[in-house]
């Protein structure tokens, strides 16, 4: 499974991309949802993690984008705040964790999707 990890806080992404790594798993880590565009063009990722406050392009604008291109995308936000059932409503694949959340939380969430995948 591809993840992609979006995070602007550099400690918080290498941190949070190191523990992200398993079998089967492979982590692109980006500073900025523009970063983050320019990967996803080149080979589509499985999975986007990203943090919803980013400087310029913002994660919930970088994931619209995402969703508009394939709207059964896997795209998880990260926030500090509640995003509600907002973002749910995005499409049958998007998650929401909160911040700060658990590592076992987002590797309980990562494994919930290889299986989904793995259903495909």
């Amino acid at each position: 499974m591809r993840i992609l990890y979006v995070e602007d806080h550099e400690d918080l992404r290498e941190t949070i991309g190191m523990l992200m790594v398993g079998e089967g798993r492979s982590i692109v880590l980006c500073e900025s949802a523009e970063q983050g565009m320019v990967q996803d063009a080149q080979t589509p990722f499985d999975v986007v993690v990203t943090d919803v406050s980013l400087p310029g392009l913002s994660g919930t604008e970088f994931a619209r984008q995402l969703l508009a291109k394939n709207p059964d995308r896997w795209v998880v936000l990260c926030s500090g705040y509640e995003l509600g059932k907002h973002a749910l409503a995005w499409g049958p694949h998007v998650r929401t964790l909160l911040k700060p959340f658990e590592l076992e939380q987002l590797d309980v969430l990562l494994r919930e999707i290889e299986q989904a995948l793995a259903a495909d």
